[in-house]
């Protein structure tokens, strides 16, 4: 079995998950990356996508929006300006575009806003 180490997925809002797992694939600009227990310390650009977190009884998946990824000391962090827990009822492909639609109406709202000062 699997050595498990600890995880966090953090937003500027909060904690979005935090616990042990057994293995983290997550999406990097350099191409998907895996990760077990005592792996190399990294650091790495998040692309935007989803990231599955297999704890060894359950796979949450979090969808994210760009970030930072650093593994070290045998802890993974996952660092989003948006990110949330996609439930595993909802379909995949849908919640990440919701999510991103949100995030490009917030980036032009930012936008709009930052043109009328």
């Amino acid at each position: 079995m699997p050595a498990p180490f600890q995880v966090d997925v953090v937003s500027p809002e909060a904690v979005v998950w935090s616990g042990e797992a057994e293995l983290v694939i997550a999406r990097t600009t350099e191409g998907d990356i895996g990760i077990m227990a005592e792996h190399e310390p990294t650091m790495a650009v998040l692309a935007t996508g989803s990231a599955s977190i297999h704890t060894g009884t359950e796979t949450v998946t979090v969808a994210v929006h760009g970030g930072f990824l650093q593994i070290y000391r045998n802890q993974v962090t996952l660092l989003s300006d948006r990110a949330e827990i996609v439930e595993g009822n909802v379909d995949e492909a849908r919640a990440m575009a919701d999510t991103l639609r949100v995030a490009e109406e917030e980036d032009a709202a930012d936008e709009t806003e930052g043109q009328s000062e």
